[in-house]
């Protein structure tokens, strides 16, 4: 964990003309005086700064968002360019963590932004979480145990946690309260599935369909690694602000769990996302995931190879 704090070229520019009321004031209108001082003083915990991640942190520092906690271990590649904000060839090889507190210092100087370059894990969920308002989800598709671990906690802490990826060319939006329904009962994982099996529960609960824009011989499981828009992208940060503002304010309808929305520009369409049956306790899932499994072979490969590798295990501890 590191602290990243203002330093003496951010002081001469605050002394130079910031101020927070100016700088947001174009937020009123459309936000109350109050609900801005919300805001200013809301602590929101984002996990993930890649794709969707840094459009998220870009939106709510310009929302006025006064406070974050930023996690990210991994570092900008030139593969990053066609949709990740802060990726530059001037930030290829450097920590995500690193150049996204510094742009969120840049649109507010006042901010205070903790930074785990490490990411989160089960060391450190307790102080990434510590005092948050409100947590986003921007970890990548394949991350599937750190994001049940991260939700788990959140749940447990009360904190909400609004989760936007994007499907194809739109973007599916989902928020998860403390007194709502779980992320696993939403998209019926448990620990007795393959990692093949949660990850394919992830993505057909993101989406209304079984994902027809994608490609499959473009998605890399081997890699963990998929197609994905700026477009897409831009627009999940769009929609996760906006959820995080209506927590924050306490007003308009949110897309809670087990309700969640589907924006499809592409085709000018709005879906409403519900969730599937289970993939392994109910005779429709398995149908679901012989479809999924048929369209994304990848993953039924790895499904087959952990069945057989539990299989092996079972057989040696027996023997």
């Amino acid at each position: 964990m590191m602290i990243v704090r203002e330093n003496t070229t951010a002081e001469s520019d605050v002394d130079r003309g910031f101020n927070y009321r100016r700088a947001f004031a174009r937020n009123l209108g459309l936000v109350s005086v109050s609900e801005q001082s919300r805001l200013q003083h809301t602590r929101v915990a984002l996990a993930g700064l890649g794709g969707v991640g840094g459009g998220h942190l870009q939106a709510l520092g310009r929302l006025g968002v006064g406070a974050f906690r930023l996690a990210d271990p991994d570092t900008f590649d030139v593969v990053n360019m066609n949709r990740q904000l802060g990726a530059t060839m001037a930030t290829v090889g450097r920590p995500k963590v690193e150049v996204l507190a510094e742009a969120a210092r840049a649109i507010n100087p006042e901010a205070e932004v903790v930074a785990f370059p490490d990411g989160i894990t089960r060391e450190n969920i307790g102080a990434f979480l510590d005092g948050v308002d409100v947590a986003v989800d921007g970890l990548e598709f394949f991350a599937i145990e750190i994001r049940r671990m991260y939700f788990h906690e959140c749940r447990q802490r009360g904190i909400p946690i609004v989760t936007a990826g994007p499907i194809g060319y739109g973007a599916a939006v989902l928020v998860f309260t403390p007194d709502g329904m779980s992320f696993d009962d939403y998209f019926r994982i448990d620990d007795t599935m393959t990692r093949a099996e949660q990850l394919m529960a992830f993505g057909l609960g993101l989406a209304p369909g079984l994902i027809s824009d994608v490609d499959p011989s473009r998605v890399d499981v081997a890699g963990e690694k998929g197609p994905a828009l700026a477009s897409a992208c831009f627009l999940c940060a769009a929609a996760a602000a906006t959820e995080v503002l209506k927590l924050v304010c306490g007003r308009g309808a949110l897309s809670s769990a087990p309700f969640g929305t589907y924006y499809d520009p592409y085709r000018g369409k709005i879906c409403a996302l519900r969730p599937r049956p289970s993939l392994t306790h109910s005779l429709r899932g398995r149908v679901l995931r012989w479809l999924a499994f048929r369209r994304f072979p990848a993953f039924r490969v790895m499904h087959e190879r952990e069945v057989a590798a539990r299989t092996a295990s079972e057989r040696y501890a027996h023997a």
